[in-house]
């Protein structure tokens, strides 16, 4: 089990980088908050909310430009961004809901 916690752990933290990468973006920012329908004031709550981090990896994944520009601006190889959303909790259906 150290090993999924560790996974989830280093996916967790991809996964904030890539909302610091979203919040960063002028353009991204309110495209990410138009489609979550999240006000900008409530990210620090709705972050806490299961499935929100699964959420920015998924937002960064639907549009290839972002994930490359993501993935070249963080020296992230592209795939680590859909294994990261494995790892995290509503990153699929198969997910076990472990605490």
């Amino acid at each position: 089990m150290a090993n999924a916690a560790s996974m989830r752990e280093e996916a967790e933290t991809l996964a904030v980088r890539a909302l610091g990468f979203i919040a960063g973006d002028p353009e991204l920012l309110p495209r990410f908050l138009a489609i979550t329908g999240i006000e900008a004031n409530s990210i620090r709550k709705a972050a806490q909310e299961p499935g929100f981090l699964a959420g920015v990896l998924q937002f960064i994944l639907a549009h290839e430009p972002t994930l490359l520009r993501f993935a070249e601006e963080t020296g992230t190889p592209p795939a680590a961004v859909g294994k990261a959303l494995r790892a995290l909790p509503l990153g699929n259906d198969d997910h076990e809901r472990s605490t």
